[in-house]
């Protein structure tokens, strides 16, 4: 239920200074994006935009506190703020609650209001009360596609975070800030003529404005303390005069608490511990009937409490007196403010306002109001987004209370769980098991299986597929019909259990139908990740193209539902980018990662996406890059713990570089450090074997190795596990062919091609060089491939021999090194040799690249290439790129390359 108060214009404007050169500059409005109104508290800004709004329509006004830093909050009051700005009837909450996030919602506001050809306005107040980044970005990407029929009014202490500076080159903004907003000599004169009967002269008027600098607070509290105190506006301003807003405090002491008599004292007193009132509430809370008046009474006396206008009356207190006057409550109430809080819940709740309630609540000692309030209301605060303040609310619950409301020790571990923090959510279900016990505690059939169901989820999440798998399948016996979320979560990890345990039939049966609940609930995130394993399942089965497509679909579901950010459109874009990798198609494939790492806020969830852009630079032959990521992989491993299947692809591009480069040392260490998986079922565990099957042919282990590939080609024939199959036939193939048993070789190189007719597979074939191209030639002049497949290899020997230029072209340093060790190398390059740079330049000329593609290989400008091309054509003594690719290649005939 929405809190009426926050929906309104903040200030009724009795009294206040005209501030007529703003209101001219606020009527240009209509003709900018975005309106924002900047500087600091008590400088008059709602009082201005409530001014210049009093007369116009078409305005919706959101006023934020605290708790709308939460995203799901956020979108309610800023829908409803727009509806009133456009006169449309505001949706229920419940389905501004089944988008699936905030950026989704806009989008269908911004169809909304495109029908509404008026200018209107959107006035949002105090909007430095916001840090929450989803909501900057949204916001963000509503100024950028908001109609011209809208403007867009901030109010607030500080900066945004929106893109400001852009905006004002762009001419797209209107700003009023912190040194326009004081009171002129003028406003101050027109103030105190409207407060006080006895008049300063004009200059003693504008000689106060200066001292203070026009703070529209001070000249406020000056004009209340010459009331009270019935002394000359003189002596008043002397006494502010030392005050600054650091000592505000001490002076609203002073000058206006203490000047009201005791009753009226402790009726503002006790009003204050609510951040927004009505009359119901303010009785509720005081006691006193005639609440309205009295309110109306301090209203008029100046003290700082402004009604908003609105036609069901309601009240806040000034920010900066709301904040002094709970300083004050702690001392001055202390014996009563339990009792005050404990009428602040039960009014709020009988409102309907939920949050407040909670809000109350939570400074309860006695915690029993809060237990009813969050047993009632946690679970529809949880789908309401509202996570930080059901977890600050928990916290004040102690293990007893957790006892007698099981339904609460589920919600603590899910808000662990729907926030990525895994590990946390076995030590909630250890600790309140032990709980449980001592309190003689048995949960229902029914309370047990929505417990069951987060413990399938860590389960799957800890690579323990047969554990989850048992809650998951228990669960769903028990579940209630209305827990669907539940139902949804335990389906996808039976399809999930079923995927690591290599039943890939019944796997896709179980995501489908999770993914068909999910959608019939609009639980985004549950489709995505559905998605997501359907196309791992059929890629594991040799269907790439199918997974491709798979993954087209998923990526137009988050283009549509704006899932951009989600960190699974990570996994997205990373799965993608290694079919590519596959197929050979290295520029798509690097296109995809980088896109990938853009999502990433954390360098320690970079980990896979580094290990396919060093996949991607040792198949171009760049090894240097390559090493270069693999230190930075290293580190990333050394400084977190991953789960298994990330350290299994990560450690691949270890022991290929480590093939690659003849490190016998680091591979020997490496594989007495890990341990074999568990089992070969699954295209995760096939990766590891694969690894330690590599590193043992590396270091002439052959016999362990032969025995590993034996059966993970066995396992994947029987499963079907056909991209496996294809892999560990090429690998087996090395290992033949090092043996000298050419007939197996052949044999395996015969199957791995006819399967690479399905898959697609191209790039793990060249990473095996030059054994690979020695076979693929004697294929080809033994005639004994189909097409299809003869196809195939020339395609793959071509690759190769293309890898082989790269790294020419890429004259890595070892490579240059034993160049200038021949005797036969130019003198001239060895009196001026060249940098490390400037060969990467040579032999990308050599390789064919023009400046701009040379540019965009090196990421570097392309006048910086030029200053390169002419710094090396100097010292190796050409004129011209011809001759620089002639020099260039009598260089790789000295180093016995044709």
């Amino acid at each position: 239920m929405l809190i009426p108060s926050k929906l309104i214009c903040s200030y009724r404007l009795q009294n206040s200074v005209e501030r007529t050169g703003l209101l001219q500059l606020l009527d240009k409005a209509e003709h900018y994006p975005l309106v924002l109104i900047n500087g600091p508290a008590g400088y008059g800004k709602t009082t201005l935009i409530s001014q210049w709004c009093a007369n116009k329509k078409n305005i919706g006004w959101y006023s934020l506190d605290e708790s709308d830093n939460q995203t799901d909050r956020f979108a309610t009051y800023f829908c409803a703020a727009l509806c009133r700005a456009i006169n449309k009837e505001l949706p229920s909450e419940e389905n501004l609650g089944r988008q699936s996030n905030l950026l989704s919602l806009l989008n269908q506001q911004l169809i909304k209001i495109s029908s509404f050809h008026e200018h209107f306005y959107l006035i949002i107040d105090d909007y430095h009360l916001i840090d929450n980044d989803e909501i900057h970005e949204a916001l963000k990407y509503w100024i950028r596609h908001q109609p011209q029929s809208m403007t867009l009014i901030l109010i607030s202490r500080s900066v945004p975070p929106l893109g400001i500076a852009g905006l004002r080159v762009q001419e797209q903004l209107l700003e009023i800030d912190a040194t326009q907003l004081p009171f002129n000599h003028q406003e101050s004169i027109e103030f105190f003529q409207s407060r006080v009967e006895k008049q300063l002269t004009e200059q003693e008027i504008t000689a106060l404005c200066d001292e203070v600098e026009g703070w529209p607070t001070a000249l406020q509290l000056i004009s209340l303390s010459a009331k009270q105190q019935k002394k000359p506006l003189q002596d008043a301003a002397k006494r502010l005069s030392k005050v600054n807003s650091f000592h505000i405090n001490e002076y609203l002491t002073d000058e206006v608490l203490n000047r009201v008599d005791p009753e009226t004292r402790h009726f503002i007193l006790q009003c204050s511990i609510l951040r927004s009132m009505n009359e119901a509430l303010v009785q509720e809370v005081t006691g006193y009937t005639n609440s309205r008046l009295r309110l109306e009474t301090l209203e008029k006396q100046g003290l700082f409490l402004q009604q908003m206008d609105s036609e069901d009356h309601w009240w806040r207190f000034h920010p900066l007196f709301a904040s002094f006057l709970n300083h004050c409550c702690q001392t001055e109430l202390a014996g009563e403010l339990q009792e005050l809080h404990h009428r602040a819940a039960r009014a709020w709740l009988n409102l309907g306002y939920v949050t407040e309630a909670l809000y109350h609540a939570a400074q309860l000692d006695d915690h029993q109001v809060l237990l009813d309030i969050l047993s009632n209301n946690g679970w529809s605060l949880f789908h309401q987004g509202e996570l930080e303040l059901l977890e600050e609310s928990l916290t004040h619950i102690d293990d007893a209370s957790f006892a007698q409301y099981p339904n609460l020790i589920l919600l603590k571990a899910w808000l662990a769980q729907s926030q990525h923090r895994h590990t946390e959510v076995s030590g909630i279900f250890a600790h309140f098991d032990d709980v449980l016990a001592r309190h003689n505690v048995q949960l229902t059939k029914e309370n047990q299986a929505e417990f069951d169901v987060l413990r399938a989820q860590v389960a799957i999440n800890q690579g323990d597929e047969n554990t989850a798998l048992e809650f998951a399948s228990a669960a769903l016996e028990d579940l209630p019909d209305s827990a669907y979320y539940a139902h949804i979560v335990a389906t996808s990890v039976i399809g999930e259990a079923y995927h690591v345990k290599g039943n890939f039939a019944e796997a896709l049966i179980m995501l489908q139908k999770a993914e068909k609940m999910a959608r019939q609930y609009h639980t985004s995130h549950s489709i995505l990740w559905t998605l997501l394993q359907q196309s791992e399942i059929l890629i594991a089965q040799g269907f790439l193209q199918a997974g491709y497509d798979m993954l087209d679909k998923a990526t137009l579901f988050v283009k549509e539902n704006h899932l951009q950010k989600v960190p699974m459109y990570e996994f997205l874009l990373r799965v993608k980018g290694q079919i590519l990798w596959d197929w050979y198609n290295l520029d798509k494939a690097e296109a995809m990662v980088n896109a990938g790492i853009s999502v990433l806020s954390k360098d320690e969830d970079r980990l896979q996406c580094l290990a396919l852009l060093c996949k991607i630079s040792i198949v171009r032959g760049d090894l240097d890059n390559a090493s270069r990521l693999l230190k930075q992989i290293t580190q990333l491993q050394n400084a977190h713990e991953y789960h298994s299947d990330w350290n299994a692809n990560a450690d691949q591009v270890k022991i290929v570089l480590w093939q690659m480069t003849n490190d016998l040392d680091a591979t020997e260490a490496w594989l007495i450090q890990n341990q074999p998986p568990t089992t070969d079922k699954n295209h995760f565990s096939q990766v590891q074997w694969r690894n330690i099957a590599r590193a043992q042919i590396l270091l002439g282990q052959y016999e362990q190795a032969k025995n590993i590939l034996d059966r993970l080609i066995s396992t994947g024939e029987n499963l079907k596990l056909v991209s496996d199959l294809n892999r560990a036939l090429i690998l087996r193939n090395r290992l033949h062919f090092l043996l000298g048993d050419k007939d197996r070789a052949q044999h395996d190189l015969v199957a791995a091609l006819h399967l690479a007719r399905q898959t697609n597979f191209i790039s793990v074939f060249v990473i095996e060089g030059e054994n690979m191209a020695q076979q693929i030639r004697q294929l080809l002049q033994q005639n004994v491939l189909d097409e299809l497949a003869q196809h195939k290899a020339q395609f793959i020997l071509r690759n190769i021999n293309q890898y082989y230029r790269h790294k020419f072209a890429h004259f890595d340093e070892q490579f240059v090194a034993k160049l200038l060790e021949n005797p036969k190398v130019p003198e001239l390059l060895k009196i001026s040799p060249l940098t490390q740079r400037e060969w990467q330049v040579l032999g990308l000329i050599y390789s064919g690249y023009s400046n701009e593609q040379i540019s965009d290989e090196l990421q570097v400008a392309t006048t910086t290439i030029k200053t390169h091309i002419r710094n090396l054509y100097q010292k190796i003594g050409v004129a011209n790129r011809n001759e620089a690719i002639v020099y260039t290649r009598d260089l790789l005939k000295l180093m016995g390359y044709n």
